[in-house]
């Protein structure tokens, strides 16, 4: 299995990404994705998930209204829209998948891919 993450860089506070995960060696309609960080010195959290089908989304508070969680079943790709991003936002960002319903549990996640780093300047 693999889950290639990309699209980060260093972007101006204010600014905006899209993250891109390329999941492959998976049934992806099986899976619930979802977007993890770890910024510097710190311990890597959860951000958001979106269910298999892609009806369902869950936002943790610090990225509600500003990022947005989609998936593209046909072509196993899920994404992350960031907008409005500060510097706190910094961190490299990993893509996860999980059979687990609904959950934040970094654990419940069988398979987490290569981060891609954002950098957000003040």
């Amino acid at each position: 299995v693999q889950l290639q993450a990309s699209g980060g860089g260093l972007v101006q506070a204010g600014g905006s990404l899209r993250l891109s995960c390329a999941a492959s060696g998976l049934t992806f309609t099986n899976y619930v994705m979802g977007w993890f960080r770890q910024a510097p010195g710190k311990e890597r959290e959860f951000a958001t998930w979106i269910s298999s089908s892609g009806s369902r989304t869950y936002y943790t508070d610090f990225v509600k209204g500003r990022f947005t969680i989609s998936r593209d079943n046909a072509k196993n790709m899920v994404y992350l829209q960031m907008n409005s991003l500060k510097p706190e936002d910094t961190a490299v960002y990993y893509c996860a998948a999980s059979r687990a319903v609904g959950t934040i549990r970094q654990d419940d996640y069988t398979y987490l891919g290569q981060g891609t780093l954002v950098t957000v300047s003040s």
